[in-house]
């Protein structure tokens, strides 16, 4: 896939993103349930993907996931590092590029309202399935587990930041069916998901 510059920026702009989603709890400690952060990260990589389209999307994610193992403070609480990995909450992070490129794929085949709306709600479900297994693991393999911690809390503790995300992902989906009526399919965005 030939990256053109007008491609670089838009995956450089939602990488940015990502990161000042990821680190809303800094301004408001209190949107922390367990060792979850409460953040905008689901609802940007939902835009990405329909925004971007799926490959594009899915490239955006992987570079701010990169930007974070290399060092650059773009995770949550400004974390960074390649020991990120071994955080309970890393398989978050792994889920955005599947959540773009799930979210992308099916908008770029189908353009109703409905199926941008279906499309973020399942990149917000696949966010959710994979991220609260890998913590589910990672708390039962090599982190420290709560005494109580068991396979249901994990799901409970995904409880809180749930509503939040249903209402963001289908915020998303609207204003990605918006913009792609209104500025994607015009000038030099036209070909922006067929190049993805």
């Amino acid at each position: 896939m030939k990256l053109r510059p007008i491609d670089l920026t838009l995956a450089g702009m939602f990488i940015t993103l990502m990161a000042i989603g990821a680190n809303i709890t800094s301004i408001a400690p209190f949107m922390m349930v367990g060792s979850v952060p409460i953040t905008l990260q689901t609802f940007f990589a939902i835009l990405a993907g329909v925004i971007l389209g799926s490959r594009l999307g899915a490239i955006a994610m992987t570079g701010y996931a990169l930007a974070g193992l290399v060092g650059i403070p773009v995770f949550a609480k400004f974390g960074a590092g390649f020991s990120t990995i071994l955080s309970p909450t890393f398989g978050f992070i792994i889920s955005y590029i599947l959540t773009a490129y799930i979210a992308g794929r099916i908008v770029e085949r189908f353009k109703s309202v409905s199926a941008y709306v279906t499309a973020s709600l399942i990149g917000m479900a696949v966010n959710y399935l994979f991220g609260t297994n890998w913590m589910y693991m990672a708390f039962k393999l090599w982190a420290a587990a709560p005494p109580v911690f068991s396979y249901k809390v994990a799901w409970l503790w995904m409880l809180a930041p749930l509503p939040k995300d249903i209402l963001l992902a289908v915020c998303a989906g609207l204003m990605g069916h918006r913009l792609e009526r209104s500025v994607l399919s015009k000038g030099q965005f036209k070909c922006l998901k067929r190049a993805s």
